[in-house]
């Protein structure tokens, strides 16, 4: 008969805690990553390669100049 295909686990997205920086003591809250010039969306830093920040909604992409 037919076999059972086993589902694959469901991605699960980061917690705001890990989002944010935050200091109590300074009352203080301010985003790790930066925003998106164009559609306002939290952007993804990559390391490898060419360093990048990348928004994943509108493809928008900010090379790192090298200070070599």
């Amino acid at each position: 008969m037919s076999e059972k295909v086993e589902k694959k686990p469901k991605k699960t997205r980061p917690s705001l805690g890990t989002l944010y920086d935050y200091s109590y003591e300074k009352k203080n809250i301010k985003l790790k990553n930066r925003k998106c010039p164009r559609c306002g969306n939290i952007m993804a830093h990559h390391t490898k390669t060419k360093q990048r920040w990348t928004c994943g909604s509108c493809n928008f992409t900010d090379y790192i100049k090298s200070q070599s």
